[in-house]
């Protein structure tokens, strides 16, 4: 399950506006590279919707089945807010609604 955790208002190329729900999904531990100790956190993305912002922010704290997914992607440049340090990445983060057989899968186990 993802959890809607924000709304994000963009514009296209045209400059016309358009609403992405912020997806989160369920903790997760991770070993660090540089340090080998693991700390958790929580895989997140944006996906485009139909609704009005007011709509969309009715929505938040509402789950999805489904997952985000780590996807490979040509490198690009990304700045750390925090930081400042651009780093080249070679990924994205996508949503992946479950499908109806993994959600008898999931169901059933639960009886």
């Amino acid at each position: 399950m993802v959890k809607i955790i924000g709304v994000k208002v963009s514009e296209n190329k045209d400059g016309t506006e358009f609403i992405s729900l912020k997806l989160q999904g369920g903790a997760e531990a991770v070993q660090s590279l540089q340090t080998g100790k693991f700390y958790l956190t929580a895989r997140s993305c944006y996906i485009s919707c139909t609704f009005t912002q007011a709509e969309a922010e009715g929505f938040i704290g509402s789950e999805l089945p489904g997952k985000v997914v780590r996807v490979n992607s040509d490198a690009y440049q990304y700045t750390i807010k925090e930081t400042g340090e651009v780093i080249s990445l070679s990924h994205r983060y996508e949503f992946i609604p479950e499908t109806k057989a993994e959600r008898r899968v999931r169901e059933n186990a639960a009886i």
